[in-house]
């Protein structure tokens, strides 16, 4: 037997509840940012869940994928990449050690400076696990697209046209997939609203 699906509607506001007090721009860029913090998580969870399978996490992966791409770096700049505390960036950096996937090689100019740098094993995992990694993070990233366009679908023409907008801002530059992700999409979002605010402002110059 047939059966209809109802698209869902959103239930009536509670009582207590107290509708924010936002003009279009401030609403459109907290709407954008759940947008993307829940695009963030699920790409996030297929990646960690890729590097599992190899006895990673994703924070020892971006690291010896950053000194596969980047060559040997000091911690501090190791640390800056992958965007975690000096204390974590030691801590890391033992554990791959450990694992005989990181060496650390001293400073010929300054004794204080540590270089980490992969050893023959750490070269040769990540060029074996690299590609299939950036395939599984390049399928995630597709599926939530087309996600959200199946959802857009379903919702009144408006909202379509503010999910349109943002999915220009998805896009992952390369090198550094697993770990850049965040960075990348918060520096993009960061530069939206001063485009709008200029575009607007030279707008009513003209009028």
């Amino acid at each position: 037997m047939a059966t209809t699906t109802r698209p869902q509607q959103d239930p009536a506001p509670h009582a207590e509840a107290h509708e924010p007090a936002l003009d279009e721009h401030t609403a459109s860029a907290l709407r954008l940012w759940v947008i993307m913090s829940r695009a963030q998580a699920a790409v996030t969870a297929q990646a960690s869940a890729d590097v599992a399978r190899h006895g990673l996490t994703l924070a020892e992966f971006g690291i010896i994928e950053a000194l596969y791409h980047r060559g040997p770096m000091l911690l501090g700049e190791v640390q800056k990449r992958i965007l975690v505390s000096s204390g974590g960036i030691t801590f890391l950096v033992d554990r791959l050690t450990a694992k005989g996937l990181v060496e650390r090689r001293s400073c010929e100019y300054d004794r204080r400076a540590r270089y980490a740098a992969l050893t023959d094993k750490g070269t040769a995992l990540v060029a074996e696990i690299f590609p299939e990694h950036a395939a599984v993070v390049a399928r995630a990233m597709a599926a939530d697209h087309s996600r959200r366009a199946a959802a857009g679908g379903q919702r009144p023409a408006h909202r379509r046209t503010r999910r349109r907008r943002a999915e220009h801002v998805t896009a992952v530059p390369p090198p550094l997939l697993s770990t850049t992700l965040p960075s990348a999409v918060s520096a993009r979002f960061r530069r939206i609203a001063p485009r709008r605010q200029t575009a607007a402002t030279q707008t009513a110059g003209a009028q």
